[in-house]
């Protein structure tokens, strides 16, 4: 949970604090847990939603697209058994704060991009673009790093 909280927010006290209040919420709300999921991915959705509220809190803004630009180019999957990735967490966290969250939700947690949409309450569009443009932002970061070839990082 804690990985989760670094990788949305990309501060290490503001992870902690916010892994901590969502454990006291987990506490607090534990009486409305309905056992309809597994009580690890209950938790996870507190957690995420106590990130989001404190990121728009920061005002992170995500860009509306008009509906011209809803068509996003599919790439092949990356499939890849040696990287080092501490470059790419590196990389991640000088992501802008929307393109992170998105990329986080979608490529590390495993959201698909209408869960997105309603969790972030933007469009599955927009959603759509911000992991594009996250991706994209993410290849350049990697290639001024000198990570090595990074044209096939791509979608999971």
């Amino acid at each position: 949970m804690y990985n989760v909280c670094l990788r949305m927010v990309g501060n290490a006290a503001d992870a902690e604090d916010l892994l901590q209040n969502s454990f006291i919420d987990v506490f607090r709300k534990l009486h409305s847990f309905r056992y309809e999921a597994a009580i690890g991915a209950w938790m996870k959705r507190i957690v995420v939603n106590n990130c989001i509220n404190f990121l728009r809190k920061r005002k992170v803004h995500f860009q509306e697209l008009e509906d011209r630009h809803t068509n996003i180019i599919e790439e092949p999957s990356f499939h890849s058994t040696e990287l080092d990735v501490k470059p790419i967490h590196e990389a991640i966290q000088q992501l802008p704060d929307g393109y992170r969250v998105v990329l986080s939700l979608y490529l590390l947690e495993g959201y698909d991009h209408k869960e997105i949409s309603e969790i972030l309450n933007v469009s599955e569009s927009t959603s759509k673009s911000q992991y594009s443009r996250a991706r994209r932002r993410l290849k350049e970061i990697l290639k001024r790093q000198d990570y090595g070839d990074v044209s096939s990082i791509n979608k999971r």
